[in-house]
């Protein structure tokens, strides 16, 4: 198992709730999907550099899309989180650049809101 694949006990949480409706063409395995899913977010990968292990990115795409239209990963993060009960932290951070004159404001100003700024005559 790789560092970023799902585990057999993680699998068996989740795995009952996807929902399993094909159109006659074979489908790419869920969990197959899951592992390049789960890859691409926590890498910060774009889609195109998802290993081909994974399955199609197209497919991968397609299902990430249609599962979150669909509620189901709504229902997978409940599910995990009613299993774990209170055992799992997420936390979110993210990195925002900012502008170019923006990053030499003096300490304590307060910031130019839009509204703030007179509309011209």
């Amino acid at each position: 198992m790789r560092r970023h694949e799902l585990s057999d006990e993680e699998w068996a949480v989740i795995a009952p709730l996807l929902p399993n409706n094909s159109r006659g063409v074979e489908r790419v395995d869920d969990r197959r999907v899951i592992n390049g899913i789960l890859w691409r977010f926590r890498t910060g990968s774009s889609w195109r550099n998802v290993p081909e292990r994974y399955g199609p990115r197209t497919t991968l795409y397609n299902r990430f899309s249609r599962w979150r239209k669909a509620g189901v990963w709504d229902r997978l993060l409940d599910a995990v989180s009613k299993r774990y009960d209170g055992d799992i932290v997420m936390i979110d951070s993210s990195c925002v650049r900012v502008h170019q004159h923006g990053a030499n404001a003096k300490k304590g100003a307060l910031p130019i809101l839009a509204w703030d700024v007179p509309a011209a005559a």
